[in-house]
């Protein structure tokens, strides 16, 4: 992509609806545009980096099995009277009424509807155990939505439902997803830990976060330097872990992801029975597990920028190179580089080095090339890897490996 043909602009000053570095560099960077408050518009850059997140996050379901399906945002209430979270849930739910009076639903979470969906083709114990999943937009009414993609009335999730025959079942998938899980947020560059949490309004008697380390976080999590088990502080108060007896060390968190075993809460009362191996009829046990994608993305903002930008991780960057051009010689470099697919956003701008810098600086991509007069001559480029300091020439005709090599492996 040339910079010169896209219809958004970065910003240079802060926007002053911002409340924290991701919101305010994602809005400077155009990867996201506020439409109100809670809601957000995302802009090519941080839909590219959002699709990236999801990908991810399917090919990790997808290989322990699980099937993906897309759901409607917008429920009869009288499904969410029966679970009685109509006027239960936290935060309050988004309804409205169609034209004949009936009370319809925004969603926050799938619970009600899925458990429904699976009820249909689950007869007997053979058809279990069964995870299914998807990702789609929720509707949230917070009362005070701010920090930018943090906290929003309306996002795309990450939910996942699983159906077992057995709480043992249960358990064991539920490790299994908790580490894919996990999985997922260390291929998105994320450094994690996982902690007992409070089910809330999901309800079930055992939940866990996955919160992610980072400075500029919410949460204060304790972890063991040794087991890295971690703890929220707010629910523990001992110093030392309980396995190693070494001294706690206190660190900033954002939660990213929240799995629950939810047992037979929703599927007696909505009814969902399987006949299981002695011919006797049992409510269906259930999980569930979510990621908020945009909060995710922000995140990753949160943990990983400097003062003059974003430092995207290489896995979810929406480019990985930022190509300055300043001579015309660097067409041949963006027309190599796009042959052999590599992802390169250039900068073809009538603009000064200056600008540019700044700009590639801000966009945060991994690696930036700069072709100029004197880089030509030499048969080279220079490149600079996003939050290092340093340069180096590297030859036109090695070019393309020395990227793929960085960026690709």
């Amino acid at each position: 992509m040339r910079y010169s043909q896209v219809f958004w602009k970065t910003y240079h000053q802060t926007p002053s609806e911002a409340e924290n570095i991701s919101a305010a560099l994602l809005v400077k960077g155009a990867y996201i545009d506020r439409v109100g408050a809670g809601l957000y518009s995302l802009l090519p850059l941080g839909l590219k980096v959002h699709k990236k997140i999801e990908s991810i996050i399917r090919q990790n379901l997808d290989e322990i099995g699980c099937e993906e399906v897309l759901l409607p945002a917008l429920h009869p209430a009288e499904v969410w009277q029966k679970t009685g979270r109509l006027k239960t849930m936290e935060p309050p739910l988004f309804t409205t009424k169609d034209r004949k009076n009936q009370t319809l639903v925004l969603a926050s979470t799938h619970e009600e509807v899925i458990t429904q969906l699976v009820g249909k083709f689950t007869l007997s114990y053979s058809d279990l155990p069964r995870c299914v999943y998807q990702i789609q937009t929720k509707f949230r009414n917070e009362i005070r939505p701010t920090g930018g993609l943090l906290r929003t009335r309306e996002f795309s999730m990450l939910d996942a439902y699983s159906f077992h025959e057995s709480v043992k079942d249960l358990e064991d998938f539920y490790k299994k997803i908790t580490t894919a899980f996990e999985k997922i947020f260390t291929q998105c560059g994320f450094q994690t830990v996982t902690v007992v949490a409070q089910s809330g309004s999901m309800g079930g008697a055992i939940s866990h976060e996955i919160l992610l380390l980072a400075e500029t976080g919410e949460d204060r999590v304790l972890i063991c330097s040794q087991c890295q088990k971690g703890w929220k502080k707010e629910v523990f108060k001992e110093k030392n872990c309980p396995s190693c007896k070494v001294v706690l060390k206190e660190e900033r968190a954002i939660e990213s992801g929240h799995v629950f075993q939810l047992g037979d809460l929703y599927s007696k009362k909505l009814d969902i029975d399987f006949v299981d191996k002695d011919n006797k009829r049992k409510p269906a046990i259930m999980g569930c597990y979510g990621i908020g994608i945009g909060r995710l993305l922000a995140s990753a903002v949160e943990a990983n920028h400097d003062e003059y930008g974003i430092i995207w991780p290489k896995s979810i960057a929406p480019y990985q190179v930022y190509l300055v051009g300043l001579t015309s010689g660097a067409d041949k470099i963006y027309e190599k580089l796009s042959q052999a697919k590599v992802e390169v956003f250039y900068d073809d701008r009538r603009e000064s080095a200056g600008v540019k810098f700044a700009d590639a600086d801000l966009l945060g991509f991994p690696i930036r090339l700069v072709v100029s007069e004197k880089t030509q001559k030499e048969g080279k480029v220079e490149v600079k890897i996003r939050g290092n300091s340093k340069t180096e020439m590297v030859a036109v005709d090695k070019l393309v490996d020395y990227i793929k090599n960085m960026c690709y492996n």
